[in-house]
């Protein structure tokens, strides 16, 4: 089964919503982890295209960048929802 673009976008939107309702922790960690590791394996899938042709279709270009920003768009939105008053970040 293939994914478009909005289909891709909108269930990685629920799927880290459901974490983020879940755990503020887990989901705040995910919207933090995800991005940096997509962008390093976005960013050397970049240099090894340019160094030796793959033919990797441009769809997965874009489906990485929707990896890298549907979280950090997710978890700006929660934050700002919690208006940065997370439980796991609060001291006593």
């Amino acid at each position: 089964m293939k994914f478009g673009y909005t289909e891709s976008f909108l269930a990685q939107i629920i799927l880290y919503s459901l974490v983020w309702l879940m755990s503020e922790y887990m989901g705040s960690l995910l919207s933090l982890i995800v991005p940096l590791i997509a962008f390093a394996i976005l960013v050397i899938s970049i240099i090894t295209e340019k160094i030796e042709k793959s033919n990797v279709p441009k769809s997965y270009y874009a489906h990485m960048l929707i990896i890298i920003l549907v979280p950090i768009i997710v978890g700006l939105s929660f934050s700002l929802i919690y208006e940065g008053q997370l439980d796991w970040i609060e001291t006593d």
